[in-house]
């Protein structure tokens, strides 16, 4: 189950004119959202239960879920149980972009930012980079953000590391295909953690602290399950 938080607004749905005039969002999205927004504080819910309400399937649902967080209007947080289960995720809306930096009306998610506003600056690329950068979504044609999320985390592990991991075509892709099977950037962050804790201070395992190991297809969620370690807090996200 899912928790929504939002700020308490009564008696009527207001929603800011910057997320109805963002271009860069679908009618779906934008749809999506409004549908989250009206509900009320601490609405208790399951992800199959909104799916219910439209037409659109699960698929739609979860793209237009994607679109909303790729712009920062939508965060989900995984929550675990007191065994260190996952057992959920809150859902934290808002009808303004939750960035460290505002969204222009036309948003171009240029210089990402973590949440703790910290600009990031390991290995920074330049706007004109992080734009032509972007690739395309082989289905739709559009533009494939999740290297949005592969920058954020590859500067997480080199804060975590003190190394100085490029942001290659290499490493984004293999952090890009585990957001692509449904993990999310905490869960990202969260293996980053756990492994850190485990191998940085073991001359033999620490080597492995790298792209290549951590998000390998077989290792991850092994990773991501283990005794918990230190939360994750602040992280965003895209949950695709």
């Amino acid at each position: 189950m899912s928790k929504l938080i939002k700020p308490r607004r009564t008696g009527f749905t207001v929603t800011s004119n910057k997320i109805i005039r963002d271009a860069s969002l679908s009618w779906k999205a934008r749809g999506i959202f409004t549908y989250l927004w009206s509900q009320p504080k601490d609405w208790d819910f399951y992800e199959t239960e909104v799916m219910r309400h439209a037409t659109d399937g699960r698929d739609g649902l979860r793209s237009g879920l994607k679109e909303l967080e790729t712009a920062g209007y939508l965060k989900r947080l995984r929550t675990r149980n007191e065994k260190g289960q996952l057992s959920g995720s809150d859902w934290e809306i808002s009808d303004e972009p939750m960035l460290a930096s505002p969204v222009s009306d036309k948003p171009m998610l240029q210089n990402p930012m973590l949440d703790e506003g910290t600009l990031l600056n390991t290995n920074p690329l330049s706007t004109n980079q992080l734009n032509t950068n972007n690739t395309k979504d082989t289905l739709s044609g559009k533009p494939d953000l999740t290297w949005v999320v592969a920058v954020r985390v590859i500067s997480h592990l080199n804060e975590k590391t003190g190394r100085h991991f490029r942001d290659t075509p290499t490493n984004r892709r293999l952090i890009m295909s585990r957001v692509k099977e449904g993990f999310t950037e905490a869960d990202c962050m969260q293996v980053i953690d756990n492994k850190v804790a485990d191998w940085k201070n073991d001359s033999k395992y620490s080597q492995y602290l790298r792209p290549a190991t951590l998000f390998n297809a077989s290792k991850f969620e092994g990773y991501l399950n283990e005794p918990k370690h230190e939360e994750v807090k602040g992280y965003g996200g895209l949950d695709f």
